[in-house]
């Protein structure tokens, strides 16, 4: 297949003094926030697919490395949590101007129960609620659940032994739920039962594991449900596609070890099942001219990230290169477009 292209890259002047760890847009495109060594979050509006500068904002509060930004859904306001190196997790707020006193961001939350640094924030899907989970190194995971009235619920738990780098939710849907016929139990005049969401999430931990969680409402608890295992170093991230109700559910995971795991679920019984994405077999070859052994990648990669829809994924390798994955009518993953940075 030929290398697809969707015009050239933007570069985008960010004024940070250092190194840009995340740059995350929100649900419309219309902004961008950006993180940094340098120890600020900047959060910049879009216009015509271009950050305007002269609009930026810069949330400064860390005293380290602030290495992750998540947008929260705009049904719960402006809002962006980010996590860094210090150890801490901030939830900052837009605040509209009044009058002649101009808006601004402020930090409304001070997640400090970690006890070394915190590499991951994910907001979970809106359905669910204003509920962030959030990888330390320190080897826990925090559930932060914000209340109606105003006040934080934390559960920290065990996650990973040496430590974790990343979380990400699975859909609110549940898998298969838009061609299996749902129990019609409504009585004329009543509201339809609502289609049962779950809360659930993968982590992924230097034990080289990728662990799945699940929240027990009987014991207000998260428990460990599934254990996949596959790589041969550090996870470094994972990603869990969106889903619109289709029964097969899809996780990435990127790893030390130079490869990407796409693990797959074909019905809410059967066990994962794993293929590694395959560089050296694409028609478009993301190594660039650099022979890499089959299944592996030239560098560690560090990000994994899937489209709106779900079915195409974004690599970020550590040769400067993201590459778009996607799966063929065979079941075959096939590398469709390679940008360098």
């Amino acid at each position: 297949m030929p290398s697809t292209t969707a015009g050239e890259p933007i570069p985008i002047e960010t004024s940070h003094e250092d190194m840009i760890h995340d740059a995350q847009l929100d649900y419309y495109g219309k902004r961008l926030a950006t993180c940094s060594s340098d120890r600020t979050v900047k959060v910049f509006d879009v216009i015509g697919g271009e950050a305007q500068r002269s609009t930026g904002h810069t949330l400064k509060g860390h005293t380290g490395p602030v290495w992750q930004v998540a947008w929260a859904h705009p049904k719960f306001g402006q809002i962006l949590a980010s996590c860094s190196y210090d150890g801490k997790v901030f939830i900052w707020k837009e605040q509209q101007g009044q009058g002649a006193s101009p808006g601004g961001w402020t930090k409304i939350k001070e997640h400090t129960l970690h006890k070394a640094s915190v590499n991951s924030v994910s907001w979970a899907p809106h359905e669910l609620g204003a509920i962030l989970a959030c990888a330390s190194s320190d080897g826990t995971i925090s559930v932060l659940t914000f209340k109606n009235d105003g006040n934080w619920d934390a559960a920290v738990f065990e996650g990973h032994a040496i430590g974790c780098n990343a979380v990400s939710w699975a859909p609110a849907v549940q898998p298969g739920s838009l061609i299996v016929p749902q129990p019609s139990n409504t009585v004329p005049g009543q509201q339809p039962t609502a289609v049962q969401s779950v809360k659930r999430f993968a982590s992924a931990g230097c034990d080289n594991l990728v662990k799945i969680w699940g929240f027990r409402e009987e014991t207000q608890a998260w428990v460990p449900e599934e254990v996949l295992e596959g790589h041969t170093d550090w996870v470094r991230d994972v990603a869990w596609a969106p889903n619109i109700g289709l029964p097969r559910s899809y996780i990435a995971t990127a790893s030390q070890d130079k490869t990407v795991l796409i693990w797959t679920k074909d019905t809410p019984t059967s066990p994962w099942v794993k293929t590694a994405l395959d560089p050296s077999a694409s028609s478009v070859s993301p190594t660039g001219g650099a022979s890499a052994p089959a299944g592996k990648f030239p560098d560690v990669v560090w990000r994994v990230s899937w489209s709106l829809a779900g079915n195409i994924l974004a690599v970020s390798c550590g040769d400067g290169k993201v590459t778009l994955w996607k799966e063929n009518l065979k079941g075959v993953w096939e590398c469709v477009s390679d940008m360098t940075s």
